[in-house]
């Protein structure tokens, strides 16, 4: 899979990425990073790339060209790289659909599981970054960009952001894990968090490992590990649970667990 980044600060980007599984991916050849420089398709000789915005206000605001110039880089690149000539955008950007194209903003859909998920399916994933006040409208219209979030606060450029729904995305190809269970039991990944995990010692200030967990028997952990799921997401994240169809035996096994925790009064 291709990512390709457009930004002021690509190496913050390569920078976030070039340690531990992402870097294992991309030796391997199971991802490949392209860093784009938008100032490298600047309007004049002294590298301009913003101006302020109409109407006033604060701060500068990304021009049009630079951004839909560096963009059209990346998509004629991947076009021809295919052979695939249809899409080389040579007459109009609709016919530009070999590489998805995400814009990183604060007004976005936010970014989750689910969306990563859909997201690894894709061969070519572009990422706009966005940095200063903003970035005109008009090139984003333009290219048909999809908007994404983080979440709902604001980072100062969108090039931390791309790298965390990369690192995201990677996790799910195949290869990159060991196996795939090993991302299907992670959080989210069905709408629950994962059960809480312990390692040596046994007892730590006074903290005990579930005994089940120590048991060697395998349905008993099993069945501990889903309830432990089930409490940890009503506890921590109760939201999740919003629409979420949860098994008859699974709410039964937690009744039984909190009526085994409830203090004994005689």
């Amino acid at each position: 899979m291709k990512f390709s980044v457009l930004s002021l600060f690509p190496e913050q980007v390569r920078d976030a990425l070039d340690f531990s599984m992402t870097a294992r991916a991309s030796d391997r050849g199971l991802i490949e990073l392209e860093l784009v420089q938008i100032r490298d398709y600047a309007i004049n000789d002294y590298g301009q790339v913003d101006d302020a915005p109409y109407g006033g206000g604060r701060g500068m605001v990304m021009m049009c060209d630079p951004i839909y110039d560096a963009w059209r880089s990346v998509v004629e690149k991947a076009a021809h790289d295919k052979e695939d000539r249809s899409n080389d955008c040579s007459d109009s950007v609709e016919n530009c659909k070999s590489v998805h194209t995400i814009f990183l903003s604060p007004a976005g859909k936010t970014f989750d599981q689910a969306m990563a998920f859909e997201l690894s399916k894709k061969s070519h994933i572009a990422f706009i970054c966005g940095h200063y006040e903003g970035v005109d409208a008009r090139v984003i219209e333009e290219i048909g960009a999809e908007e994404v979030s983080l979440g709902d606060y604001v980072l100062t450029g969108g090039e931390l952001a791309a790298a965390v729904m990369i690192d995201v995305i990677t996790r799910l190809l195949p290869g990159v894990l060991p196996d795939e269970e090993a991302w299907q039991l992670e959080s989210f990944s069905d709408g629950l968090l994962e059960w809480p995990q312990y390692t040596r010692p046994r007892v730590w200030r006074d903290r005990a490992v579930p005994d089940v967990l120590l048991s060697g028997h395998q349905a008993n952990i099993d069945r501990e590990r889903e309830v432990s799921r089930l409490i940890e997401t009503i506890t921590k994240k109760p939201e999740l649970l919003n629409g979420q169809s949860i098994d008859r035996t699974l709410w039964e096994l937690l009744a039984k667990r909190l009526e085994s925790d409830a203090p004994n009064d005689e």
